[in-house]
């Protein structure tokens, strides 16, 4: 059995989907009785994975396990387990934003290779499902307003980022690696914009604003600090800086990263009127 952690975010999921598909044994760690897994899948409330027996790998979301990943694994491993997958970050490595949310994927890593399990790291780049956070603004007034238009990072298709996290839980010759997932073109956010123009055959903007203003109307939106301080604190370095590109995911994989615009056509339908959010 392979245990997905962090099973109804974008990478859970899609990784869920395709080890289902290959024929994997899969319980998606989740509090939805009503998650909508593929046939099979066995759900698994939080409270509950310490009791389960059988686990052959596991997926490790850093964000959905916190401070009990330590435990998580040790359980794991005295049941015999034998692989771990790490879902970290490309600023372990391209150090960019607050130096306290790096902590956390350092520690995932740490707690990972100390485990006494085969482990393998997977640092990403920004995801391109965080763009989903503009679908409002773009149904609503066609612009984007947004800080820092020239920070440019080489974004990252979850997708791609599930499909080398299943090869990496059911292959064990991936154990000790240390891969650096990306798109393989630096945008920025201007671009992605013009990207989801070109999508949904309209004419869209970016208008940039100050990172203060940016801050005060997420927070006004009744998001956590954490989240302005995440996204504006990585954007302000990569104005300075762009993020890494790297071809791992096509060395990975034997195709090509998809491009963010492969990612604008087929999410289309979150950024129309009364589409899916």
């Amino acid at each position: 059995m392979i245990l997905i952690t962090g099973a109804t975010g974008v990478v859970g999921r899609e990784t869920v989907r395709l080890l289902v598909e290959g024929g994997a044994e899969v319980a998606a760690v989740t509090r939805d009785p009503h998650a909508g897994f593929p046939a099979g899948t066995q759900l698994l409330h939080p409270a509950k994975v310490p009791t389960i027996d059988g686990v052959e790998a596991i997926l490790l979301s850093p964000r959905a396990t916190g401070s009990t990943a330590a435990d998580l694994l040790a359980r794991a491993r005295g049941t015999g387990a034998a692989r771990v997958v790490v879902l970290s970050s490309v600023a372990v490595q391209y150090p960019a934003g607050h130096a306290r949310f790096r902590r956390q994927f350092h520690t995932a890593e740490d707690v990972a290779k100390g485990s006494g399990l085969d482990w393998t790291i997977l640092r990403c780049a920004d995801f391109a499902a965080n763009t989903l956070a503009w679908a409002g603004q773009i149904q609503a007034t066609g612009t984007v307003r947004g800080a820092y238009p020239h920070a440019r990072t080489s974004t990252v298709d979850e997708r791609d980022i599930a499909a080398v996290a299943a090869l990496a839980l059911t292959h064990p010759q991936h154990r000790g690696q240390t891969y650096l997932l990306t798109g393989e073109q630096p945008l920025s956010q201007p671009e992605k914009v013009a990207a989801l123009g070109t999508a949904l055959e309209r004419t869209l903007s970016f208008d940039e604003a100050a990172p203060d203003e940016i801050r005060r109307g997420m927070l006004a939106a009744s998001l956590p600090e954490e989240v302005p301080d995440r996204l504006l604190g990585s954007l302000a370095d990569y104005a300075r800086e762009a993020g890494p590109t790297t071809d791992t995911v096509r060395l990975l994989l034997g195709r090509p990263a998809r491009t963010y615009a492969t990612w604008a056509r087929d999410h289309r339908a979150a950024f129309t009127a009364g589409g899916p959010r």
